[in-house]
């Protein structure tokens, strides 16, 4: 993890460049519609902006490093340390990626969601989720050619049962609906969480050995 803070560090522009992709792609949605009243459309437009601001940030884990880093790295630790670095600090760099946007989201566009501590568990699930998928999906598409193109087609049929669930237990947040409704939601979306993490903990040895 510590390789990895040095690496943003010194790429400072790449995360900044994530920061301004967000910024104007809110501030065109503001042009656009000024003000959204429909829970269903703010709700929908937040995780696509999410979603897309992901793929730049998460997606280049892997298909950023030469192979003559992997080799080294190879050499100095151990598969299971690199793949929990990466988990952790992507979460934690999608977690405060998803914060910032809901807050910039909310100024321009407005705050429609009633419950928000449970859409900051929503937020904080999503961006979990989403990293980890990512950081999974980089690893495994690193390997081939064309890992750009790769990515996107192994994404979409992953993610999009991720994203249904979350966008649920998100609009639940927004209507002020019972905790009690939103507790499946939460379940099955800390369940794929520890089913993602725990896949790619045990498969990652024997892809970085390739």
């Amino acid at each position: 993890m510590l390789k990895e803070l040095i690496l943003e560090k010194r790429q400072k522009y790449s995360f900044i460049g994530i920061l301004l992709y967000v910024v104007s792609t809110v501030f065109v949605c503001y042009l656009s519609f000024k003000i959204i009243t429909d829970v269903q459309t703010w709700n929908a437009l937040f995780w696509i902006i999410l979603l897309f601001s992901s793929v730049s940030a998460v997606a280049k884990s892997f298909i950023s490093e030469k192979p003559e880093t992997q080799l080294y790295l190879y050499t100095i630790t151990s598969p299971e340390s690199i793949i929990l670095s990466k988990l952790i600090y992507n979460a934690g760099m999608m977690i405060f990626l998803a914060l910032l946007c809901f807050g910039i989201y909310s100024l321009f566009l407005g705050n429609v969601a009633v419950d928000i501590p449970l859409f900051t568990i929503s937020i904080v699930l999503g961006g979990v989720g989403l990293s980890s998928l990512f950081t999974m999906i980089s690893a495994i598409a690193s390997k081939a050619d064309n890992s750009s193109v790769l990515i996107a087609i192994l994404g979409f049929p992953i993610i999009l049962p991720f994203l249904i669930t979350i966008i649920k237990l998100s609009t639940n947040a927004i209507v002020g609906a019972e905790w009690s409704e939103s507790y499946q939601y939460l379940g099955v979306l800390a369940l794929l969480n520890l089913i993602v993490v725990t896949l790619s903990y045990i498969l990652f040895p024997y892809l970085w050995k390739e």
